[in-house]
C-alpha cells in the first residue's frame, strides 16, 4: 500500500529535482498533501472560443483567427504587431520580445489560437504577449474541458509547471491516500462535501462552475476546506487550554476582608460592567483549575480596578499576585495606583523594572522571595531568573499581545508551587473583534467591560489637512490659555526610531517658536526611562502645558486635565492604535477634542479609516473595521502574526463558520486520535503557537 500523501515528498513526482524542490519549499510545499492544499487564486476560462467581435476590455479569452497584417512598428519600444480577423472582428497582437523565428512564423495567412487579455490599444482592442499556437484550417480548435487554475507562485516557477505537478498529484488522490478526517455524520449534519471531491473540484472546476463564488472564496468546496482548517486551529487552542489547566490551581475563594475596605475607600462606585466582570473573575479564582480569562475594556473603562480586586482575592488567601505591563511608563502607573490603593490596607507593593538596580533591586527580590511583598508590579524584569516568588497565586498581564510567547509562559512557570499553576488574568484596552476572540483566543474565557465610568465626556474627532497647520497651532494656544493641556503626537514617515525621535525634536522646536508663551515638553523612545518619567510627571502635575511625543504615550498615561490631542500623519497608524491614543484625552469632565492632521492626498483606504475614527468612539466597531482593512496578523500585533497564518480560511470572510466550528470541536473534543490528526494536517509541528 502506498504512503499517505502527507508523507510523500514532492520529489516523488516525475521531474522534481533539487532545484524545483527548493522553489516549491518557498511556497511551503514539501509533500503531495501540501501541493493539493495549495489552491488557485483565480481561474481562466479556456473552455470555449470567444468571437473577436464579442470581446470587451479586461476580458481574458481564447480567440481564433487568421493573421491579415504583420508589421514591425517603432514606437517608444520596437514591437511586432499582428492584426488577426475571425469574421466577427479584428484584434491586434503586440509582442515587445520576439525572436527572428517568431517574426518569420507570424506571417499573413497563418491561423492562430490565442489566449490573453483584451486591452484598449491605439487602434482598437489588442492582446499583449498572448499565449498562441498555430492551427490548420481543417483542425478543430482544441479547448480545455475545465477552468484553468492560476496559482500563487514564486520566482522561476511557471504556472504551466505548477499545473502539471498538481495534475500528477491528483492522479494519486484517493480517500485512502488523503483520508477524510471529518466523520460522515458531521459532514451530513453540516452539508459538507467530501475532502477528495472538494480538492478535485477546486483544482479542475467544470465549465459551468460559478466563477464569482470561487473568486470570493465562498464555494462549498472552499468552505469545506476552510471549515477543517478553522477546526484545526480551534482544537489546537482547546488542547493548549487543557494543558494549561491540567496542573490544577489553588482555590482562592472570595473572603472580602481586604476587598470590602478597598471598595469603601474608592472615590467612585464601580460601574455595572465592572461588577459583572469582577464576579466572573472571583468565581474563576475560587475554582481549582487555573483561571485563563481575558478582560477587554475600552481605554478608561476601569480594568485596573478589576485587576486590583483579583490581586486582593489572592492576597486574602495567603498567596502573592504579580502584575506585568509591557512598558516602564505603564508599569509605573500601575505601581502608583496599586500602592495608593493597597498600602492603606497594610500591604507592601514591590516594584521591579529595568531601572531598579543594585541594593534597591536586592531588597525587592528578598521581599518577593520571603513573601513579604504580597503584590509585585513590574515589566518583563519579572521574568528574570533571579526573581523567586514565595507562593504566586495570580498573574495579571496587561496588553498581553505586546509580550512574546515564552515570556508569559515563563511567568506561569514561576508560579508553580509543586504541581499547581497560578491563575491568569489578561487585560487589554485594544478591543478584539469577536471573530478573533473566537479563534485566536479560544483558549481564554472572555469578559468585556462595555461601560465607561460616569462623568466621562465623549471625544469629538476632527479630520483636517496638514495645509491648515497654522489653525491647529492656534487651537492649541487657545486651549492652553484656558488652563487646559494638550498632546501633540508625531507619527512619522521614517522607519528608524532614531529618525523618528529626531523629527519629534524638530516638531517640538518649531512649536516652541510658534507658541513662545507655552511650557512645552518632549517624550520619545530614545530618552532614558528616568528622563521620560520626569517629563511625564511634570505634565501630569500641569507644570507643562503641551507634550510633544512619539507613540510611546499610547498606553498608560492618565492626565484628566488634557482635553486636546493632535495626531500628525494619522494615516500611518492602525485604527486600534489611533483609538488608543485618542483615549488619552476625554478623561475629565470637560469637552475634549482629537485632531487628525493628515498629509494630502489621502488614499481611498486612508479616507475610509479616518472616517471611521470621526464617526465612532466604539472600540469594538473600530476593531472590526481594523480587522477588515488590515487582516488578523496586523490587528493582533506582529509578535503573534505567526499564529494567524491560514492557508485557505480567512477570518473575516469565514467568520460565520466559527460558531459551527466551536460546536463541532465540542462534539469531537474527546476523540484524541481524531483531534491530533486534524491538528497535524493543518498546523504540522507549529501547533504550539497558541501558548501565549
Amino acid at each position: 500500500m502506498s504512503l499517505p500523501l502527507a508523507q510523500r515528498p514532492v520529489t516523488d513526482l516525475k521531474g522534481v529535482g533539487a532545484a524545483l524542490e527548493l522553489k516549491l519549499e518557498r511556497l511551503g510545499i514539501h509533500t503531495l498533501q501540501d501541493l493539493l492544499f495549495h489552491l488557485p487564486l483565480r481561474y481562466q476560462d479556456r473552455t470555449r472560443v470567444v468571437p473577436v467581435g464579442g470581446l470587451v476590455p479586461g476580458q481574458e479569452a481564447v480567440i481564433c483567427g487568421e493573421i491579415k497584417v504583420a508589421d514591425l512598428v517603432q514606437g517608444r519600444r520596437r514591437a511586432l504587431l499582428c492584426r488577426i480577423q475571425d469574421g466577427t472582428g479584428t484584434i491586434s497582437l503586440r509582442f515587445f520580445h520576439f525572436s527572428a523565428a517568431q517574426k518569420n512564423q507570424l506571417k499573413p495567412g497563418v491561423r492562430l489560437r490565442c489566449f490573453g487579455e483584451a486591452r484598449p490599444g491605439p487602434s482598437g482592442l489588442e492582446m499583449v504577449h498572448p499565449e498562441y499556437r498555430r492551427i490548420d484550417a481543417e483542425t478543430a480548435v482544441a479547448v480545455e474541458d475545465s477552468l484553468t487554475p492560476i496559482y500563487p507562485t514564486t520566482e522561476g516557477l511557471h504556472q504551466t509547471r505548477l499545473r502539471g505537478l498538481v495534475t500528477l498529484a491528483l492522479q494519486s488522490l484517493s480517500a485512502e491516500a488523503l483520508p477524510d478526517l471529518l466523520p460522515e455524520t458531521l459532514r451530513r449534519q453540516w452539508n459538507l462535501p467530501s475532502l477528495e471531491e472538494s480538492i478535485r473540484y477546486l483544482h479542475q472546476p467544470p465549465v459551468e462552475a460559478d466563477q464569482a463564488l470561487l473568486l470570493d472564496g465562498r464555494h462549498p468546496a472552499q468552505r469545506r476546506l476552510a471549515f477543517e482548517e478553522l477546526l484545526a486551529h480551534h482544537l489546537s487552542l482547546l488542547k493548549l487550554r487543557h494543558q494549561a489547566q491540567h496542573p490544577g490551581a489553588p482555590s482562592l475563594p472570595y473572603r472580602g476582608e481586604l476587598i470590602r475596605p478597598f471598595l469603601d475607600a474608592l472615590p467612585f462606585p464601580l460601574t455595572g460592567a465592572q461588577k459583572r466582570v469582577c464576579n466572573e473573575v472571583a468565581r474563576d479564582l475560587a475554582r481549582t483549575v487555573p483561571m485563563l480569562r481575558l478582560v477587554q475594556g475600552d481605554v478608561g473603562s476601569g480594568k485596573t480596578v478589576v485587576a486590583a480586586m483579583a490581586a486582593l482575592q489572592a492576597v486574602e488567601n495567603g498567596l502573592q499576585a504579580a502584575v506585568m505591563a509591557p512598558t516602564e511608563i505603564l508599569a509605573e502607573q500601575h505601581h502608583i495606583n496599586f500602592s495608593a490603593w493597597l498600602e492603606p490596607l497594610g500591604l507592601e507593593v514591590a516594584w521591579l523594572a529595568g531601572k531598579v538596580k543594585g541594593k534597591a533591586r536586592e531588597k525587592q527580590l528578598a521581599a518577593i522571595a520571603a513573601g513579604e511583598a504580597r503584590v509585585v508590579v513590574g515589566t518583563h524584569a519579572l521574568f528574570q531568573d533571579d526573581v523567586h516568588f514565595a507562593d504566586l497565586g495570580l498573574v495579571v498581564v496587561d496588553e498581553q499581545h505586546r509580550f512574546g510567547v515564552h515570556q508569559r509562559l515563563s511567568l506561569r512557570e514561576k508560579g508553580r508551587n509543586g504541581a499547581r499553576a497560578p491563575h491568569q488574568l489578561i487585560m487589554t484596552a485594544t478591543p478584539i473583534p469577536r471573530t478573533l476572540t473566537m479563534s485566536a483566543y479560544a483558549d481564554l474565557d472572555c469578559s468585556v467591560i462595555d461601560e465607561l465610568p460616569p462623568g466621562r465626556t465623549p471625544v469629538s474627532t476632527v479630520v483636517i489637512a496638514d495645509s491648515r497647520r497654522a489653525e491647529v497651532v492656534e487651537r492649541v494656544r487657545l486651549a492652553c490659555a484656558q488652563g487646559r493641556q494638550a498632546y501633540w503626537v508625531c507619527t512619522l514617515i521614517e522607519e528608524s526610531e532614531a529618525l523618528q525621535c529626531q523629527a519629534a525634536e524638530v516638531t517640538a522646536e518649531s512649536l516652541r517658536e510658534a507658541l513662545p508663551g507655552l511650557r512645552i515638553g518632549l517624550v520619545h523612545g530614545r530618552m532614558k526611562p528616568a528622563e521620560k518619567a520626569a517629563v511625564m510627571a511634570q505634565f501630569k502635575a500641569a507644570e507643562l502645558q503641551l507634550l510633544v511625543a512619539t507613540t510611546v504615550i499610547e498606553v498608560g498615561v492618565d492626565v484628566p486635565n488634557a482635553s486636546l490631542m493632535i495626531i500628525e500623519n494619522p494615516e500611518r497608524l492602525g485604527l486600534a492604535q489611533l483609538h488608543q491614543l485618542r483615549g488619552r484625552v476625554g478623561r475629565g469632565s470637560v469637552e475634549s477634542y482629537c485632531v487628525l492632521m493628515y498629509q494630502a492626498p489621502l488614499s481611498k483606504q486612508g479616507r475610509e479609516r479616518l472616517g471611521v475614527m470621526r464617526e465612532t468612539s466604539d472600540g469594538f466597531r473600530i476593531a472590526e473595521k481594523d480587522l477588515e482593512l488590515r487582516g488578523p496578523g496586523e490587528v493582533l500585533g506582529t509578535r503573534q502574526t505567526g499564529m494567524m497564518q491560514f492557508r485557505i480560511a480567512d477570518l473575516q470572510r469565514d467568520a460565520d463558520l466559527l460558531p459551527r466550528v466551536r460546536q463541532v470541536a465540542t462534539q469531537i473534543e474527546h476523540d484524541v486520535e481524531l483531534n491530533s490528526a486534524v491538528i497535524r494536517r493543518w498546523l504540522g509541528a507549529g501547533e504550539e503557537y497558541g501558548q501565549v
